[in-house]
């Protein structure tokens, strides 16, 4: 079972009851990867995304659990030959690689529409 930070927990600020345990949102552990060829990804181009308006390339929408994005995120980078990082659902590849990012995704059998 992995480490609990105070972030995962809900609705409880202070308690003074000795026997009190938190309760923890579970909610991202348990959720199923979606097979490639049924996930929809959005390939999009952004300078919002980092600071000071540099490049970015955004990919959003996939359906599946931290590890498995984190994984696929790892892949991009390699294949760009780039940094980047996961935020809130996303992947944020440095640079403007829709193009390649488009064509990756699609020979590993997603679903990739650039915008």
């Amino acid at each position: 079972m992995a480490k609990k930070s105070r972030k995962d927990r809900t609705d409880i600020v202070y308690s003074t009851n000795p026997n009190f345990e938190y309760n923890y949102d579970d909610d991202n552990e348990g959720q199923e990867t979606l097979d490639p060829s049924k996930q929809k990804l959005s390939v999009y181009f952004d300078t919002k995304a980092k600071k000071k308006g540099k490049q970015a390339t955004l990919i959003s929408g996939f359906v599946g659990s931290e590890g498995d994005l984190k994984d696929l995120a790892k892949t991009l980078k390699t294949k760009c030959a780039v940094g980047g990082s996961v935020k809130d659902g996303d992947i944020i590849i440095q640079g403007d690689f829709r193009d390649k990012i488009v064509q990756l995704l699609t020979n590993q059998g997603y679903i990739a529409r650039k915008l």
